[in-house]
């Protein structure tokens, strides 16, 4: 039987190739075939998980919650030293400096990242700006959302933390970051299906014993999971989902 393992839409693109080879290892660990599947978009994931057709998943924090909540989803492991943090930036020769810059009627550009926008939107009460006081413009990756900003599509724009610092420097030197959240609470996790419950201590061993290996070690590093895996204990698991029913609402 082949396992299906999806991946979440919003890792940078240089990380693709990272995937793979952490799914070869992920199947000579478990000896099982696996089968990676890499959505392009966060419709695509819930097309798959509609269909039922995702057995492990890696998902960001707030798609997690729900899994876990509505679909019974069982938590396996969690990156270690790795959270999810976001970013709201302008065009360098823009005239918006800093997030009190930011006014009502502006455009703001984004990805379909949930987590990202609702990060966003509790940054920007500060600056008492609501969701309904800026137009907001979809863009297909953060990339987009950067040439965006810089051909002056839109005032400003959200990232994710880890993909505004993989940015080029070119890139980066046209931009103007505002503020850089840091909950520290946040961070993408792994999942297990509940039909596969018998398999998660064979799956939680052996994504926290990929980085004891030279070649394994090698392989997180290039995902930016340099410290590896942890097994997600229950009691972390209900502060995180505490955590984002505290920023929805």
């Amino acid at each position: 039987m082949t396992i299906n393992f999806l991946i979440a839409p919003d890792f940078p693109p240089e990380f693709y190739a990272g995937w793979h080879f952490l799914n070869t290892r992920l199947q000579r660990l478990i000896d099982a075939p696996v089968h990676l599947f890499m959505a392009s978009n966060a419709e695509e994931e819930q097309q798959e998980i509609d269909k039922n057709n995702v057995d492990i998943i890696y998902a960001n924090p707030f798609n997690a919650s729900k899994l876990i909540r509505e679909l019974g989803y069982l938590p396996v492991v969690r990156p270690v030293n790795r959270f999810d943090e976001m970013v709201i930036a302008s065009a360098a020769d823009s005239e918006i400096k800093s997030l009190q810059d930011v006014k009502p009627g502006m455009k703001i550009l984004c990805t379909e990242n949930y987590d990202v926008k609702l990060i966003a939107l509790r940054l920007l009460e500060a600056v008492d700006i609501e969701e309904k006081d800026l137009t907001w413009v979809k863009s297909e990756s953060f990339s987009a959302v950067a040439r965006g900003l810089i051909q002056h599509e839109g005032d400003i724009g959200l990232f994710m933390s880890s993909a505004y610092h993989k940015l080029t420097s070119i890139t980066l030197s046209r931009l103007n970051l505002l503020i850089e959240s840091k909950i520290n609470d946040l961070y993408h996790m792994i999942l297990l299906h509940p039909r596969h419950a018998d398999m998660l201590d064979t799956l939680q061993n052996a994504f926290t014993s990929m980085h004891e290996t030279p070649a394994g070690e090698m392989l997180l590093e290039d995902l930016g999971l340099n410290d590896g895996f942890a097994v997600l204990k229950t009691e972390e698991v209900e502060l995180l989902i505490d955590l984002i029913e505290t920023l929805r609402d």
